[in-house]
Order: structure tokens, then sequence, then C-alpha cells
């Protein structure tokens, strides 16, 4: 009888970890801590306001990718270069990162949910608001991780081979 050689349980509970942080606003010791706090995470996506607070994170942890996007509040020199937007895969899914404050998200989230469907996103990430939020709609994963400012909040994606998980995590002070 032949055996057929299944999947182990540590290949099926292989986790790609996303970390995704917003709206730090000068606050650069917060976004460190917050990039400390996860070492398990693969990458960090960050979605405007405070793009200057990245610098000290991103040279302290040199094996993490820093995927950033400009927010309305990025003046600094090192921002005028970030997109507004961009699209990414991770996992196998399409992301698509945007501060918001360009789609009108403190009124109504609509409009940046329709630009992420026009571009066949599967998971949709945005700032501005400092509101936390966690939602699904019709194939959409939607996460605002809310202001990382002062201990506030961040979002954490984990990708699996059963599916997507959307989590906002108090920042300890």
């Amino acid at each position: 009888m032949k055996h057929r050689r299944g999947t182990s349980a540590k290949e099926a509970k292989q986790v790609l970890r996303l970390l995704v942080l917003s709206d730090s606003h000068g606050d650069a010791g917060s976004v460190y801590r917050a990039v400390a706090a996860q070492p398990e995470a693969a990458a960090v996506l960050y979605l405007g306001d405070g793009a200057a607070d990245l610098a000290a994170a991103a040279a302290a942890f040199p094996r993490l990718a820093f995927y950033p996007v400009r927010g309305n509040g990025d003046f600094a020199p090192d921002a005028a270069g970030l997109p507004y937007a961009r699209e990414e895969c991770f996992g196998g899914k399409r992301f698509f990162l945007t501060h918001g404050h360009l789609y009108g998200v403190k009124t109504d989230p609509l409009r940046v949910v329709y630009a992420a469907r026009e571009r066949g996103a599967d998971v949709l990430l945005y700032g501005h608001t400092h509101r936390p939020l966690t939602d699904y709609e019709d194939g959409l994963h939607i996460l605002n991780p809310g202001s990382l400012r002062a201990g506030g909040t961040y979002g954490v994606v984990d990708l699996s081979d059963a599916g997507v998980v959307l989590n906002i995590v108090r920042c300890r002070p």
C-alpha cells in the first residue's frame, strides 16, 4: 500500500505576517515599539502622516521590507518621492495601500473601496481617520489601523492558506 505524503502541521500553519502602521505624526518611538513588538512580521506597510518616523525603525530592523505611502501631512524632504497610493502582492493577495485623504475617507470610505475594487484588490489598507477599523465586504478585506501616535493602535494582517486575518493592536507606550 502506498502512502501519500501529506502536508505537515508546520507547513499547514505557515503564516505571513504584515505590520500596518499609520498616522504616527512625529512619534518615531511608537513606530519603533510597534515594529519591535512584532518580530515575526515580514514587512511593514506604512499608510502615511509620519513617513519620516520610519527612518529609525528601518535602520534598526534592516531585514524588514518597508512599503510606505505619503499622507497629507508628509512634507519632509524624504517623503517627497513617496506615492500617495500603491499596489503590492503578498501571499498571493493583491493589496491597495493609500493614506485615504485623496478619497475623502473621513466623510465616506465608499470612494476608496471603489478604488480598491477597480484595481482588483483583495485587501484595502488606508489611514487618515485615526479610527481603527476592520471589515469584510464582498471579497474585500478592509483595514484602517488607526493612529499610532502616543500609544495608539496599529494593524496586523496574517496571510495563510486558510485566508486573511485582520487585527487591531494597541501599542504599548
